[in-house]
């Protein structure tokens, strides 16, 4: 085995990524591995760095697709470089914040309706009177902005 490279116990205790979750990357295209004549996975080092872009990416709750196409923008034959998650992260940063509005949407509105249209919950009455969500269609409208906006 070179130097460089890694079997996938050594990348899973290094990466703290499942032996599992390093099969399926794989198959996935996000991650590659070379074959041993005995079968065995081999991973380059630089592995070890896109696994980190991929585990950054689900940790801000990217979608693993959105990950695997920023992944496929990449050059192959280096890692991902700082200028790289910094173009990449960017591209997630709206999506991110759309997110991160709805969180707080709910947190503040745990103790009451979350203005789903259901009213199911008493208190209901206040925010959705007479179901007009329901005008809007499907979906937890209140989460993103007031009822009254």
């Amino acid at each position: 085995m070179a130097a460089a490279e890694l079997t996938i116990g050594e990348v899973a205790a290094r990466s703290g990524v499942a032996p599992s979750a390093l099969r399926f990357y794989e198959s996935a295209g996000l991650i590659r591995a070379a074959r041993t004549g005995g079968n065995q996975r081999r991973y380059e080092r630089a592995t070890l760095r896109r696994l980190a872009f991929i585990q950054a990416g689900k940790a801000a709750g990217i979608p693993l697709r959105q990950i695997e196409a920023a992944l496929a923008t990449l050059r192959e034959e280096r890692p991902p470089t700082r200028d790289d998650w910094e173009r990449l992260s960017q591209s997630w940063r709206d999506d991110l914040d759309r997110r991160i509005a709805t969180l707080e949407a709910l947190r503040s509105r745990l103790t009451t309706c979350i203005g789903c249209g259901c009213l199911s919950i008493d208190a209901c009455d206040l925010l959705n009177p007479e179901d007009e969500a329901a005008a809007r269609g499907a979906g937890a409208h209140y989460l993103e902005r007031d009822p009254d906006a």
